[in-house]
């Protein structure tokens, strides 16, 4: 019985030893690896995506439809299985595997080997190829790595010859076309250069009027109403009016006589107030007028005394003469 069950134990690892051997020819690897080999579906010991692996050099073939791309580590190329090629490779196709294989020296991402879909640093990308100088009708793009035809005026960058991406300072992008000035109903955006339809204000509806407040003792109020902004405008959009409104209005609650009657004799008490200033002012100044004449009199009784004192000399001294 020890016998029978040592060996199916050894038929076991014969067959695994066997299946290990077939995989590590297929791959071309040392058949001293082959003995670490493991053949399962995303069992343990594989990285994932891994169909057979090594230990040494990772994985082998991979589950379907993903690729098995080949990382260098010193001196040792180890296998991963991923589900797109790196940047700078490109995926075939097979029945019997899925790789990735390496761009063009010049090329940073490509298609295939022979199509380059952007280019590195230093070349131009024209028909698939990258080349250090773009033809004759067409000038090199910096940001897009590629052979483009020349933009329009005041553009920085162009999708072609009629179309602009981006104006240049001191412009702004409308419809592909770079303005010095938005049209009427649009307006400049300084953040995005561009120019942006304006966005006028909008209001909603006014409210009912509200209670009647009093003011001061009188029969008469204020009342008023609002309304609300419904859509904010944008710089040069139209401004909103005015949201408040105010009316005068009668209070109804209280009877309003004996204010009334407070204000109109308030009102005779200010008007008699008046007239009594206005006829203290008015003696006033009788009485000052009143001063300056008997002092402008004074001035010419004694102004006529001086001449007739004057007189009498002058007439004196014509008698002694004589």
């Amino acid at each position: 019985m020890q016998l029978q069950l040592i060996s199916i134990v050894l038929v076991l690892h014969w067959m695994e030893y066997a299946n290990c051997q077939h995989h590590a020819s297929r791959h071309r690897l040392h058949e001293r690896n082959s003995f670490f080999c493991l053949v399962n579906l995303g069992g343990p010991g594989c990285p994932g995506g891994c169909l057979t692996c090594s230990e040494l050099n990772g994985c082998l073939t991979c589950m379907p439809r993903l690729f098995i791309h080949l990382e260098r580590e010193g001196m040792r190329q180890f296998g991963v299985c991923l589900a797109s090629c790196p940047k700078g490779f490109f995926g075939t196709r097979s029945p019997e595997k899925n790789d990735c294989s390496k761009c063009g020296s010049e090329c940073d991402t490509c298609f295939d080997k022979n199509f380059c879909t952007r280019c590195r640093a230093g070349s131009y990308l024209h028909k698939g190829k990258c080349q250090e100088r773009c033809p004759d009708d067409l000038v090199p793009s910096d940001i897009k790595r590629e052979c483009v035809a020349p933009c329009p005026v005041n553009c920085e960058s162009c999708l072609n010859s009629d179309t602009c991406t981006r104006c240049m300072s001191g412009h702004y992008l409308l419809h592909g076309q770079c303005n010095n000035i938005c049209p009427e109903e649009f307006e400049p955006s300084k953040q995005s250069m561009e120019c942006i339809p304006k966005v006028h204000c909008e209001v909603g509806e006014w409210s009912e009027w509200g209670p009647c407040l009093r003011i001061g003792k009188s029969c008469f109020g204020e009342e008023s109403r609002t309304r609300k902004v419904l859509q904010s405008p944008s710089p040069q959009g139209n401004p909103c009016p005015s949201t408040l409104e105010k009316r005068q209005c009668i209070v109804k609650k209280k009877r309003c006589g004996k204010g009334d009657k407070g204000t109109r004799k308030g009102e005779r008490k200010n008007r008699n107030n008046r007239k009594e200033k206005t006829n203290s002012e008015g003696r006033r100044e009788r009485k000052r007028e009143r001063e300056r004449e008997r002092e402008l009199g004074t001035r010419e009784d004694d102004s006529r005394n001086k001449t007739e004192q004057r007189r009498k000399r002058t007439q004196s001294r014509d008698s002694i003469v004589e």
